[in-house]
């Protein structure tokens, strides 16, 4: 793999760089991307040592900090050339339960990236959104949504500087905590299947494919985008013919403030969206900045990018191979 010319030789910061996307960027970086340096800035201490045990690697620096402290992520973006904002709080029911909890670390904390950023002249910030954030149902959702709008207007605060700021939003990552694999693993194991409804599709990513889009971001960004990968659906029914075939099922419902289907794209963004041949860009509808962006191809009126209505859906043997090397859920 040729290192990507954004990251070779660049000192990069990862927030939330002890979670899983983190750790994953992090070992791809470092084994294929030649940086200077990579700081890892995050708030639990015992994460950070366990990390360092398991990466010795003198390219690392491991930072404890709180993206609710403008002040530290600061002194913690000197002469950083790229951040990458994973830090968020992402249990839903935990941040219906800690309201105020979740928009200081998911709202102010992304407006303290960018401030942070724009003090420090950092050239590129990619934040990592969520398909929550579209028609968002609960309050996780909404704080991403907060999140990306700021990051996205951050372009229109730095004036002549260097800095850019731009968002991926994506789909479920395939065996993350809380995913449905690792669940109806251990639920298999058990001798039923809880299945919320059973009309619910979702959009899959593998964590190593959400992170090479992530890197291919960082390359393509001109700033102000936000980047939603083509990625295929699978209906959970599917899931669960494929992981455990012949076990009782039994519907609960759906749960509060989830979702039938996920929208990566609605039919109002797509207006202002194009596509490419991985992916598609979203641009700013209002862009206050002079930006020129490549020209993909344009989106069919009223097109809505949801995973109930994919043009690609992953197969039984897909999701087999897939669940061979997610572990059970504790």
């Amino acid at each position: 793999m040729t290192p990507s010319t954004q990251l070779q030789g660049k000192t990069i910061l990862v927030t939330g760089g002890t979670g899983s996307f983190g750790r994953t960027f992090i070992s791809e970086v470092l084994d294929n991307h030649e940086p200077a340096a990579v700081r890892i800035y995050s708030r639990d201490e015992l994460k950070q040592y366990e990390m360092a045990a398991r990466m010795p690697d003198d390219r690392l620096r491991f930072l404890i900090g709180d993206v609710r402290d403008r002040e530290r992520l600061s002194r913690a973006m000197r002469e950083v050339d790229v951040v990458i904002h994973a830090a968020a709080m992402k249990q839903v029911p935990i941040c219906e339960y800690n309201p105020f909890e979740a928009v200081q670390t998911n709202v102010i904390g992304a407006e303290n990236i960018v401030a942070a950023a724009m003090e420090n002249e950092v050239p590129k910030v990619l934040a990592l959104s969520s398909d929550k954030a579209v028609n968002p149902v609960n309050l996780y959702g909404a704080t991403k949504l907060c999140a990306e709008k700021i990051v996205t207007q951050g372009n229109a605060y730095v004036g002549d500087q260097p800095t850019r700021f731009s968002n991926v939003r994506y789909g479920n990552v395939v065996g993350s905590r809380g995913s449905v694999i690792p669940i109806f693993k251990r639920q298999a194991e058990e001798g039923e299947l809880t299945i919320t409804d059973d009309a619910m599709t979702r959009f899959w990513i593998t964590l190593p494919q959400a992170v090479q889009f992530v890197v291919n971001c960082i390359d393509r960004m001109h700033g102000g985008e936000v980047f939603v990968p083509k990625i295929p659906s699978m209906r959970v029914t599917d899931i669960a013919d494929a992981i455990a075939p012949g076990v009782p099922r039994r519907i609960i419902g759906i749960r509060p403030g989830e979702k039938i289907h996920e929208v990566l794209i609605t039919a109002d963004e797509s207006r202002h969206a194009v596509a490419f041949d991985d992916y598609y860009a979203i641009y700013p509808a209002f862009q206050f900045w002079t930006e020129e962006y490549p020209q993909g191809s344009e989106l069919a009126p009223g097109f809505r990018y949801s995973s109930d209505v994919n043009d690609v859906w992953l197969t039984a043997n897909d999701v087999t191979d897939m669940a061979g090397g997610i572990p059970v859920a504790d």
